[in-house]
């Protein structure tokens, strides 16, 4: 039986970089060669036991790769071309991908497993591997053009349009007021999103130095240090009474707060965050119940055709993503690569890994 080395999940605080069976393409699906992948937030959730997976599954999930086999009833592409594949796998053919909901792919389930068209490294073996199969190849195969590099590619599968997703979400129009909390990798790129929908005030909210500076080269007009300044009551000064749109990029109870506690009336509180625990909504910062706001979520959108639109941002010079890219270790080094990323240390933003 062929092996490949991949990045197994054990238990709470426990992954190991061990030799499996390498996957083999069945009717509908691909392996690919993984040539670049991440370590993702929601791997530290995973891995730090506050989002529960089944033990003995590959992690990950921002995968670029080579094609090395093709399934029966997969057109159009050929063994050895280069490809990035969403970290969101829809069908095309389900009542949620043909009603739109593309993200929501076989939603229906029980529990957590209900969340959609997430597979990789939640109910299937994901991307931090040396090979990765890929179901509903034809939907969701993206061809990378020759000008792009794995290392611009590569967040575009998750946190790029993620970010860029919740901004959409909240609806941002041309001259919005835009507060964007936790300026980690998706924060930034919804930073970056909103820039791109036209905001005219973009806010960038947290504590840390080298986050804030990346902020502003993301688009963000203002940035405020949460360890200084009573944020809610400087972004009301800033905007005139409260933000149009404000984007929840961390998932925590007082950063979901202050989202909250900074819209106007009739503000949209575009929520990204991944939450643990217990969420709760204090009735004053909900306005009672009366104040018109609307709360929105985003499960990050995939498939071929939301990659080739990502990927046409960065090949026009609109969105740049690689000042992201931090850190880079192989497969092997992998636990450095979380410890790193784990604790932010050494300016960390984005950990990219090549098997």
């Amino acid at each position: 039986m062929e092996k490949m080395l991949a990045t197994v999940f054990h238990g709470e605080n426990n992954i190991q970089v061990e030799e499996v069976p390498r996957p083999h393409a069945g009717p509908g699906e691909a392996v690919i060669k993984i040539t670049l992948t991440t370590i993702c937030g929601t791997d530290l959730h995973i891995v730090r036991g506050e989002y529960p997976v089944k033990p003995g599954l590959i992690i990950g999930h921002e995968p670029v790769g080579v094609i090395e086999e093709l399934g029966a009833g997969i057109t159009g592409y050929k063994v050895g071309e280069r490809v990035l594949v969403g970290a969101i796998t829809p069908c095309g053919q389900c009542r949620a991908c043909l009603s739109g909901q593309h993200s929501q792919c076989g939603h229906g389930g029980e529990g957590l497993e209900a969340l959609g068209g997430w597979r990789f490294g939640n109910t299937i073996n994901g991307a931090q591997a040396e090979y990765l199969l890929v179901p509903s190849a034809q939907a969701n195969m993206a061809k990378i053009p020759d000008d792009l590099t794995d290392e611009q590619v590569v967040l575009l599968a998750d946190i790029a349009s993620t970010g860029f997703g919740g901004a959409e979400s909240g609806q941002i129009r041309i001259g919005d007021t835009v507060v964007v909390f936790a300026q980690g990798p998706i924060g930034l790129c919804a930073t970056a999103g909103a820039k791109l929908m036209g905001a005219s005030l973009i806010i960038g909210v947290d504590g840390d130095d080298n986050r804030l500076k990346m902020s502003r080269r993301m688009g963000a007009d203002v940035v405020l240090d949460f360890r200084y300044t009573d944020v809610v009551s400087e972004i009301k000064r800033l905007t005139g009474g409260g933000a149009d749109v404000t984007i929840e990029a961390l998932g925590t109870q007082p950063t979901f707060e202050n989202a909250l506690r900074s819209l106007r009336p009739g503000g949209t509180l575009s929520s990204l965050g991944v939450y643990s625990g217990k969420l709760q909504m204090p009735y004053d910062a909900f306005s009672a119940g009366l104040g018109d706001n609307k709360i929105v979520m985003t499960l990050c959108p995939g498939g071929k055709e939301r990659m080739r639109r990502m990927m046409s941002m960065v090949q026009s010079g609109r969105f740049d993503p690689t000042p992201l890219l931090t850190h880079t270790f192989s497969l092997q080094e992998i636990q450095k690569g979380y410890d790193i990323f784990g604790s932010r240390a050494d300016n960390v933003l984005k950990v990219a890994i090549k098997p």
